[in-house]
């Protein structure tokens, strides 16, 4: 055979009306799932076409094979089906709610999957010592759905005493049971000829029998029995769960009854004692105020919320206050907090009209505690806030301190201003007593500025900090989230005001938002830099309320070009950097033009074919540049946002260039 000739080109072809018979009608039948009957027309279409003894011998053996292929398919058709209907059912009893009707499902799948006319199961009943019918399918006879089969009597009682399955293909011919005019009346009436039978067992004890029967002869197969067998078990286990479902209803019947005596009677006690370990906590681990509304709130049920004096019903206050007890103002209950015979304001509780002498206890002792937590942070706080505040004063107002002292004060703080700060103005948005909210706003920022190594002072209506930029990895005081930075400066002016933003909020209760200027050089090294940089904070804060972002922080170089404008330095060398700084360096290391490149699609209107006429090169070349560009900038570098923000970045390097020039 030749080397270019294909494997069949050796031997002749076979006449197009003879391969049909021999290559396609079976595969086409088992296609096709056509019954057995269909397999013999091929082999005598071909006897009848005067095939050869050869050929007819071949299709003859073909269809052997396709029949078995058939019957294998048949088989396992029907294994899958047996197996889904055994998985349904093991869902059903997973979700238990119905006793029979997890019943009734199973005998409509032994009956099913097994082909029969009538399905049905009995169930033994110890104190009668016989079994009875419990669920019936495909049944037409009164007389038989109400049969009952005592101990060996007929193919079921001997089922049930022997706990072994029988089977027989006309059981009223069939002399191995003993037969009773009840039962045989009854089958006789039903019509029923063939029946399988297999037992229910829990152990080794039979709980009823599982019934498969047809009203004609038939033989069952092994696979038929122990198909019904594996549906008996799961009747077994369904009926054993309803019965522990019910011994188990009862006992918690009983145990409910006697814990609704003892939880009366405790439920003072026990009511108490939450409300004691809950402050205790609060006290220990230096909550606020907010956290005590929080945890009274989960006690009682209801919302619970603290108010400054001036916002509540002064009445109702007053008269809390001179009564020392909580008083009922309408739908809402109000304690003062008091302290000294001073009003520091009054936790208000809504939603419960009626309070008992427990619930309104727990309130009182819950304004008690509000009123030492606000004292004492009251005391810390202004010591604290005083000392820092007075440092963060002269930074800002006096620049010209020798920065020796101010070195020094800042040690005794535990604050270094040799290392990188950044500057952050921070207000407070939404409704509420502002006199109370620039206290609290105050008090939050004097506490973050002393975890962190920082300063805080109130200034303009908000609080200014001055905060380490990656001086400490330390995490945060209670398992909280760490400073931003972490350890080496990794963070940014913008992510240390989110998150200053995030913890002044959740101290609040109310948005706060947070401007950030970093403080170049550092503070001790230039203190006129801190002055500088709150101006640059400020206007921050009024740009992300401007957009609509108030309770948000950020800082002026993610602003992109609206930066320059937000800004005290004008840094377009810093936007520039941003903007383009990896294209600058590819093309330093390189020696490419793919800013060039950049400048001169934006040029054209991002047009590749007029970019490469004025670049004088191959478009292809351009098409590998931008793409090059893509993968430096991002794939969302021809974004209308980010577009503008390159041009603009490759006009300010192209005039930055011309002056250098």
């Amino acid at each position: 055979m030749r080397s270019d000739q294909h494997p069949d080109e050796g031997s002749p072809e076979r006449p197009s009306s003879e391969r049909p018979y021999l290559e396609h009608p079976y595969l086409e039948l088992l296609a096709q799932d056509a019954p057995a009957a269909a397999y013999e027309e091929p082999l005598l279409g071909a006897r009848t076409a005067g095939a050869p003894a050869e050929q007819l011998a071949e299709l003859g053996r073909a269809r052997r094979a396709a029949l078995r292929v058939r019957a294998e398919l048949e088989g396992r058709r029907r294994r899958e089906a047996e197996l889904t209907a055994l998985f349904e059912t093991a869902h059903d009893l997973a979700g238990l709610r119905d006793v029979d009707a997890v019943l009734r499902a199973i005998v409509q799948r032994a009956r099913s999957l097994l082909g029969t006319e009538v399905a049905y199961l009995t169930l033994t009943d110890p104190d009668r010592g016989d079994t009875y019918m419990r669920v019936t399918e495909g049944s037409v006879s009164a007389r038989f759905q109400q049969l009952r089969l005592g101990m060996g009597e007929g193919l079921g009682g001997l089922v049930a005493q022997t706990a072994r399955p029988y089977v027989t293909d006309d059981y009223l011919q069939d002399s191995r049971f003993r037969h009773t005019g009840t039962i045989d009346t009854g089958v006789t009436e039903e019509g029923l000829v063939a029946i399988l039978g297999v037992p229910l067992l829990l152990g080794r004890e039979v709980i009823g029998v599982l019934y498969a029967a047809d009203r004609r002869a038939r033989f069952f197969e092994r696979e038929q029995v122990a198909l019904l067998g594996s549906f008996a078990a799961h009747a077994a286990v369904a009926i054993d769960t309803a019965r522990l479902l019910a011994e188990t209803r009862g006992a918690l019947a009983g145990l409910e009854a006697a814990n609704a005596i003892i939880r009366d009677r405790s439920r003072v006690i026990e009511r108490a004692g939450e409300v004691h370990d809950r402050l205790a906590e609060l006290v220990l681990r230096g909550g606020g105020v907010t956290d005590v509304a929080a945890a009274l709130a989960e006690v009682l049920g209801a919302a619970v919320e603290f108010t400054g004096v001036g916002t509540a019903s002064p009445a109702a206050v007053e008269r809390s206050g001179q009564e020392g007890r909580a008083v009922r103002d309408g739908d809402t209950w109000v304690a003062a907090v008091a302290a000294g015979g001073e009003l520091l304001g009054a936790l208000l509780l809504h939603g419960l009209p009626e309070l008992d002498p427990v619930d309104q206890r727990t309130l009182e002792r819950a304004a008690m505690v509000t009123s030492l937590l606000l004292l004492a942070r009251r005391s810390a706080g202004e010591a604290e806030q005083r000392v820092r505040g007075e440092l963060l004063d002269d930074l800002l107002d006096a620049p010209g301190r020798d920065p020796r002292l101010l070195r020094e004060r800042a040690a005794r703080l535990g604050a270094d201003l040799d290392v990188p700060h950044v500057l952050l103005a921070a207000r407070q948005d939404g409704a509420g007593d502002e006199v109370v909210g620039r206290q609290l706003l105050g008090s939050a920022a004097a506490h973050l500025a002393a975890t962190w190594q920082g300063l805080a002072a109130a200034r303009d209506g908000g609080v200014v900090l001055l905060m380490p930029l990656g001086s400490t990895g330390a995490p945060a005081p209670g398992g909280g989230t760490g400073h931003p930075a972490g350890a080496g400066g990794a963070g940014t002016p913008g992510s240390l005001a989110r998150w200053a933003a995030a913890q002044l909020t959740g101290s609040l209760s109310a948005p706060v938002t947070v401007g950030a200027s970093a403080v170049m050089p550092a503070p001790a090294a230039a203190p006129a830099t801190v002055a500088d940089a709150y101006a640059e904070a400020r206007r921050c804060v009024q740009a992300l309320r401007l957009l609509g972002r108030g309770g948000e922080g950020g800082a002026a170089e993610e602003f992109g070009f609206l930066g320059l404008l937000l800004a005290d330095s004008q840094d377009v060398a810093g936007f520039v950097r941003r903007t383009l700084g990896p294209l600058l360096d590819y093309d330093a290391r390189r020696g490419t033009e793919l800013v060039v490149t950049v400048d001169a699609f934006f040029a054209c209107g991002m047009s590749p074919a007029r970019a490469k006429d004025v670049l004088h090169i191959h478009v292809n070349t351009v098409a590998q540049r931008l793409d090059r560009v893509g993968r430096l900038l991002g794939e969302d570098w021809q974004s209308p946002s980010r577009a503008l923000e390159i041009q603009l970045a490759l006009r300010l390097h192209r005039l930055s260039a011309a002056v250098v020039r």
